[in-house]
């Protein structure tokens, strides 16, 4: 079929749909550990740069470069082996002990360790550079990705750049998927508001661009309705006190939970999460067994409605707790301008007085003026709204998981699509429900690269990283010698 179209068709052995931050880290592994050259491998992507779309998403939802992103001090997305950690290279910056002792110090006498946006970004560049990233990027919208008759995939393209019409095929034995989310995530009352008044303006999403917002308030008093409990509301929160306390602005908050934690809380007394004033609490998105103890060992053994029930008692919306942050929202709640309510949207209302957000309690409904709606309740991961995932639910044998996302096996491979000697891999939010919980992280994404790269190996398609070639690989790194 591909060559009666007259379609051209460039054959490599292994092709990384996405070009994100999980293209990034398989591709790394892959040069690092596997030893393959950056001939044989070609990275299909939308993205100029890997971490394009996460600094967009990171921005966007308050958090600059300047600010500590809510990961581990060794999960080093530019470095395999997690040394030196995010703490140490910045105590040797610095020329200071304060991260080394916290990190010593973490969770019971001090936060727990995050970098810097800024510091993560910037080893990310300098490790593209290094593995000749930019080699293997081509640039193009990624139609579909189909089994081959004679064993491994087509992946067609569509070039990006005015000058290139049609489309471009890719034959290799082995594709790996790495596409994040579909999109934005909408609950209905948000998506009817808009629809309805046509108005995108007056109610956000967290994770879209709305500076207006924050620029409006600081120059007019108003009241923001902020929902959800997670990380990407503290941050929205942080900047919307910081705002009225350093730069002058007279802005009213109203923070609504779905569920209010008022404690520490979970199934047993030895798994419980700790919990106040509406949050709950956690250093990072699941526990820390779950990248590497106890919690990923028994994940891996568990089907069905058991590791649905393992999901539910680890998953949940959760925020680190962070002493300073704290602290600015008791001042906030003392001063009387940040309020807490527990319920959901019932209506969203907008007329020549303003908008009326109409909320449902347990007591009842009640009614709050507000001049904006920031929706801090997640994206959306319905892989049927993508376009490359849902053509595989159609027509190349992919599967559902437990939990709704592709059915993969241990190694990250997506079953039911096997073709000959190749094989179709899936990591990242896509993977989500799997033997592994901590999919979309960036350790999550470097275990499953790991897991992936020892599969390929085991095939004979790449090398085994001994404990000699990984010193030798590692000074390279240390060294910045390209490779």
């Amino acid at each position: 079929m591909v060559a009666t179209t007259g379609i051209p068709v460039y054959d490599v052995p292994f092709v990384s749909v996405g070009g994100g931050m999980g293209s990034f880290v398989t591709v790394d592994y892959l040069r690092v550990a596997g030893n393959v050259p950056a001939e044989d491998i070609r990275v299909l992507s939308n993205l100029d740069h890997p971490w394009q779309t996460y600094e967009y998403l990171t921005r966007v939802s308050q958090l600059p470069r300047s600010r500590r992103i809510r990961s581990d001090s060794a999960s080093r997305p530019d470095n395999l082996w997690g040394f030196p950690s995010y703490a140490l290279q910045e105590a040797w910056r610095t020329r200071s002990l304060k991260p080394l002792t916290q990190v010593f110090l973490e969770p019971d006498f001090a936060d727990f360790y995050t970098p810097l946006l800024g510091t993560v970004l910037d080893g990310i560049a300098r490790e593209a550079d290094r593995i000749r990233y930019r080699e293997m990027l081509v640039r193009g919208e990624v139609q579909v990705v189909r089994r081959r008759d004679g064993g491994g995939y087509f992946t067609l393209l569509s070039p990006a750049g005015e000058a290139t019409a049609g489309h471009v095929a890719f034959r290799s034995r082995d594709v790996h998927l790495a596409v994040g989310y579909p999109g934005l995530r909408f609950l209905p009352d948000m998506q009817a508001f808009r629809e309805r008044m046509n108005d995108f303006h007056h109610v956000v999403n967290g994770y879209e661009d709305h500076e207006h917002v924050y620029q409006a308030l600081l120059h007019r008093p108003g009241t923001v309705l902020v929902r959800g409990g997670g990380v990407v509301a503290s941050a929205v929160l942080h900047r919307l006190i910081t705002d009225r306390l350093e730069h002058g602005a007279e802005t009213r908050i109203v923070h609504l939970f779905r569920t209010y934690f008022a404690g520490s809380h979970g199934p047993h007394p030895w798994a419980r999460r700790r919990g106040r004033d509406g949050w709950a609490f956690q250093g990072f998105n699941y526990p820390k067994s779950a990248w590497g103890g106890q919690l990923r060992a028994r994940m891996r053994r568990l089907e069905g409605a058991e590791r649905v029930r393992m999901y539910e008692q680890i998953g949940g919306t959760t925020t680190p707790s962070r002493r300073h942050w704290r602290a600015a929202l008791r001042v906030a709640r003392e001063a009387g301008w940040y309020q807490q309510l527990t319920g959901k949207i019932a209506d969203l209302r907008l007329d020549a007085a303003g908008m009326t957000a109409t909320i449902g309690r347990a007591d009842g409904l009640t009614n709050a003026r507000v001049d904006y709606v920031i929706d801090c309740t997640g994206l959306n991961g319905d892989i049927t709204e993508h376009r490359v995932l849902g053509d595989l639910l159609r027509h190349s044998g992919a599967g559902r998981n437990v939990l709704g996302r592709l059915d993969v096996g241990r190694a990250f491979d997506v079953r039911g699509t096997e073709s000959g000697a190749g094989r179709l891999y899936a990591t990242g939010a896509a993977a989500f429900g799997g033997y592994f919980p901590g999919v979309d992280t960036f350790l999550g994404l470097q275990l499953a690269a790991q897991d992936v790269i020892d599969d390929i190996a085991r095939r004979g398609h790449c090398d085994h990283m001994g404990p000699a070639s990984s010193v030798g690989r590692w000074l390279k790194w240390a060294t910045g010698r390209q490779i």
